[in-house]
């Protein structure tokens, strides 16, 4: 049994079983991809909470800090990427360098992180949807406005259910059509980002500049902790190798490049918005909206919550497209139910897009989620720290091609990159790990019980 759950997938079976996707990706669409998860309505709230309460103006630092961490970790994605152009992302990484039990927890992991953080942007979109028919004196009745609370009147978020579903029809008529939506809604949210960094450029006072670093060092640090995770969601792009042309070389422009233009947006916002207003004022729900209805820009502040929406809609399509490759993955191997792993006439793995799409909805519609979003954390940190140390295993494979992007620096970026997600992690409260503790137990009892019985690995033994 220790030899069957430790055995190796092969990267032959998987790039035959994965052939039926249709191709269509490029590096553009890997980047807006990329962009589209990472850049949410974090932009306009992270910055200015973080600079109020633990780093200042020097939250800028705390940016560059977290970046450079996330820089790490991408890199290893763009080699085993590069190298091992299937779905799944770690998922299957995990499962040929490690062995079934590793990937499978790894599997698990980005279940949590996928369709958890889905679930509670979902909640945000609804929020804001509700607020812009509001200004047009329309409403719904309270009963559909929330999570299900009889105490407090509401039974079911229905336009967070709606929204799921939306995306998920989508991304139903093929990645073409949906790559053309998330393309153009993209743009429009990084022009939005720049309207307001060239409109606050004229209000930039250097006085509040002044202390630069309040909290000490201590305190950019701990900010970086905290601004780590709006990079996080730029592994979703990995998840798309099956249908991409020329993986080896565009996969790592779309990871590497997701990154690098996250940093640049949220170290260009940061320096704005400290520059607009005091610090301390910062501490807000909106930021962003606050700093420009103090400085008489009220109506770019009513454009922000077009970004926001547009934001969180590029958000959940990328989460929502990783997710379904993932079951899809899952159930390829036989460790979920194999109708799962099935691919439709049109190159989609249509099944486990809807069982996504249904799980997802029904989570963002009926429960509230502002306590468990913590555990997106500690499942993307577990798949980065397996990712970067899966580079040292990569190297020592003969049986897989070289890709087009190797780590520089080998084997110090890779180590490097592991030991900070494990540090990172040590930074997660008592209850994260509580919670997370109780995933992975009920995540390992479905592989005993089901996936070991099943999986196609074992039964080619």
């Amino acid at each position: 049994m220790k030899l069957n759950l430790f055995r190796k997938e092969s990267l032959q079976r998987y790039l035959g079983t994965d052939k039926h996707f249709v191709k269509t990706l490029g590096a553009f669409d890997l980047l807006t991809l990329g962009i589209g998860a990472v850049i949410g309505t974090g932009i306009f709230i992270l910055p200015g909470t973080v600079a109020a309460t633990e780093a200042g103006p020097g939250v800028t630092l705390s940016f560059i800090v977290a970046a450079a961490v996330c820089a790490l970790c991408s890199m290893c994605y763009a080699e085993l990427s590069s190298s091992i152009p299937v779905a799944g992302s770690a998922y299957s990484y995990g499962n040929i360098l490690y062995g079934e039990v590793i990937g499978w927890i790894l599997g698990w992991a980005l279940v949590l992180e996928y369709m958890l953080s889905v679930a509670a942007v979902s909640s945000g979109w609804a929020a804001y949807f509700n607020s812009l028919l509001n200004s047009f004196g329309l409403h719904i009745p309270h009963f559909l406005e929330g999570p299900y609370d009889p105490s407090h009147g509401t039974y079911i978020n229905l336009w967070a259910v709606i929204s799921v579903i939306l995306i998920a029809v989508l991304l139903s008529r093929g990645m073409k059509s949906s790559m053309k939506f998330n393309n153009a809604a993209v743009i429009i949210k990084i022009a939005i980002i720049f309207i307001f960094i060239a409109v606050g450029l004229f209000f930039i006072k250097p006085k509040n500049y002044q202390p630069f670093t309040p909290f000490g060092a201590n305190g950019v640090l701990h900010g970086a902790t905290t601004v780590f995770f709006a990079f996080l969601g730029f592994d979703v792009v990995s998840s798309s190798a099956a249908e991409v042309k020329n993986p080896k070389k565009n996969m790592p422009i779309g990871i590497i490049g997701t990154l690098i233009i996250a940093a640049v947006l949220y170290m260009g916002v940061s320096v704005v918005l400290t520059g607009m207003v005091n610090y301390k004022q910062l501490d807000v729900a909106n930021p962003v909206a606050y700093a420009l209805k103090m400085v008489n820009q009220g109506w770019i502040a009513d454009l922000l919550s077009l970004g926001a929406i547009v934001g969180m809609s590029t958000m959940m399509l990328s989460m929502i497209y990783s997710s379904s490759r993932l079951i899809y993955s899952i159930g390829r191997d036989g460790l979920l139910p194999s109708f799962l792993g099935k691919i439709d006439k049109s190159g989609l793995p249509e099944n486990a897009l809807w069982i996504v799409t249904i799980i997802i909805a029904l989570m963002g519609g009926l429960f509230s989620l502002d306590e468990l979003t913590s555990l997106v954390s500690i499942g993307t940190l577990l798949a980065f720290t397996f990712v970067s140390f899966g580079v040292i295993l990569l190297r020592k494979r003969k049986d897989i091609p070289e890709g087009n992007f190797r780590v520089p620096l080998y084997p110090f970026i890779p180590i490097l990159s592991g030991l900070t997600c494990i540090g990172m992690m040590c930074f997660l409260h008592a209850k994260t790990y509580l919670f997370a503790g109780i995933w992975f137990a009920v995540g390992l009892l479905i592989y005993f019980v089901y996936g070991y019985r099943h999986s196609k690995l074992n039964k080619t033994r």
